[in-house]
């Protein structure tokens, strides 16, 4: 994932839980904001209760991978994921499932 795609400033993380559009899944929660960027923006929580610091940067991590490798066509806003608990005990490929099946139904609803 390039830089540019990542929000990092806490303020944008505040206008997206402000705005409560929000999706929930299984091992989920996005929230979605608008930006006045031309291009789309992640950002990902995840929360002290999943584990230590390594352990929550390799899920960082894996959310990630799963974004860069998923070749769908995100809209111009800003999406916030956030971690379940349920999701640590989950595998690569059923977090995988489960993230991009709500990212086509985002997509879709918002086309």
């Amino acid at each position: 994932m390039k830089k540019e795609n990542i929000v990092k400033e806490k303020k944008d993380f505040d206008k997206a839980f402000k705005n409560k559009r929000q999706v929930k899944s299984k091992y989920f929660y996005i929230y979605i904001n608008d930006n006045n960027l031309d291009k789309y923006r992640f950002g990902v929580c995840v929360s002290k209760k999943i584990g230590k610091a390594y352990k929550r940067n390799k899920y960082k991590r894996r959310i990630k991978d799963i974004i860069d490798k998923s070749k769908l066509q995100f809209l111009n806003k800003d999406y916030i994921i956030i971690l379940k608990k349920s999701g640590a005990d989950a595998e690569y490929l059923e977090l995988k499932e489960d993230l991009i099946s709500v990212f086509k139904i985002i997509i879709d609803r918002r086309k």
